[in-house]
């Protein structure tokens, strides 16, 4: 599959898991009788779009990189008395939190639905931070890692399982770092000088090592779904450490990605095959429901916020207040959006391509 082929399969599966979380702001919405104006995927200039027999505006977008729901009123100062029973200031603070919260609620049904059907197909087959094989020559050989080594840490902070070690080495390349392991019952900590290898227009890190890998069985559906949420939940726990060792310096802040990344990542990921392609999209639904709880004005999680505010003093937060809440939010998103796409751009070769003047 070619590189404009990979883009196209990555809009695809994004814009996928873009709709279903939107689909739950929409849906809710209508339930608790709140006008939808405009259901989006993408932004930017609308490509094309039509309006169904409610009056909401269906659109595909030009640039396919999210999408939005826009509630009638949501724009609304609070206090406007001009505003219609169906706009969403109108509605009483419990409808209000039910329509926000459903957006990543959604985005959690999803992954948990996938999970069931991965699990059901193909059962939970476990990828283990342990030595199976280790590359003649390469640089766990020459560190004197050993087959059966069970790896624990990587320059002294606890890794969360295999992928996640391999992701902290790819982002490492040549360097030298530490990696505790037990060998035999002994906590080992051996420094190891990580291979540097191009891959496309990009470096990466590589121990030149094979993981352990316990084989899944296919499991009846009443065991798949009790799985998929306990699944959902570990992963969800494991990007929340993640998170917090990035944010407190345990970890390179080079490893998040952002929107290029996930389109370039979905495109390769088809690959591998179905089951490969299945936890891909549960992981970034998972993802994307936890990232809008955040409580950062402009995101599902800050609106929460200010909701709970209104809860406990039994009126409005002020719209000053909101205002400058939402500038700040919008600061903060802005900042993370170019600060991962500058590591998507890195990772694709670019600035390297620019400087090198090839």
């Amino acid at each position: 599959m070619h590189s404009f082929e990979n883009i196209i399969v990555g809009i695809l599966i994004l814009s996928f898991v873009v709709f279903v979380h939107e689909m739950g702001h929409y849906l809710a919405a209508r339930w608790r009788h709140i006008q939808v104006d405009v259901f989006s995927i993408g932004f930017g200039p609308s490509l094309f779009s039509w309006h169904d027999r409610v009056g909401t505006r269906w659109q595909l977008s030009l640039l396919p990189l999210g999408g939005y729901v826009k509630l009638h009123g949501f724009e609304s100062p609070v206090s406007s008395d001009d505003v219609d029973e169906e706009s969403f200031h109108k509605k009483p603070l419990l409808s209000r939190a039910i329509v926000t919260v459903m957006g990543p609620v959604f985005n959690f049904i999803l992954t948990i639905v996938v999970f069931s059907v991965l699990f059901s197909l193909y059962g939970q087959p476990e990828v283990k931070p342990d030595i199976q094989q280790v590359v003649s020559g390469g640089a766990a050989d020459k560190a004197g890692l050993h087959v059966g080594d069970h790896l624990t840490r990587l320059n002294g902070h606890d890794v969360l399982g295999a992928a996640d070690l391999q992701a902290q080495i790819m982002a490492h390349p040549g360097e030298k770092v530490t990696v505790g392991l037990m060998r035999q019952g002994k906590e080992l900590d051996i420094p190891v000088t990580l291979d540097a290898v191009t891959e496309g227009k990009r470096q990466i890190g590589r121990l030149d090592i094979g993981f352990a890998i316990s084989p899944g069985h296919a499991l009846p559906i009443y065991k798949a779904i009790p799985h998929a949420f306990t699944q959902t939940g570990k992963l969800c726990v494991d990007q929340l450490k993640a998170i917090w060792q990035i944010v407190s310096g345990q970890r390179s802040a080079k490893q998040l990605s952002g929107t290029i990344g996930i389109i370039q990542a979905s495109g390769q990921v088809v690959h591998y095959g179905l089951a490969s392609l299945l936890f891909f999209v549960a992981m970034i639904s998972a993802s994307l429901g936890l990232f809008n709880l955040f409580p950062i004005p402009m995101l599902d999680g800050g609106h929460l916020v200010m909701y709970a505010f209104e809860a406990v003093r039994g009126r409005p937060v002020p719209e000053q207040v909101q205002g400058y809440a939402l500038q700040i939010g919008l600061t903060l998103v802005l900042a993370l959006f170019l600060f991962t796409g500058y590591n998507d751009l890195g990772r694709l070769g670019l600035f390297r391509w620019l400087f090198s003047g090839n």
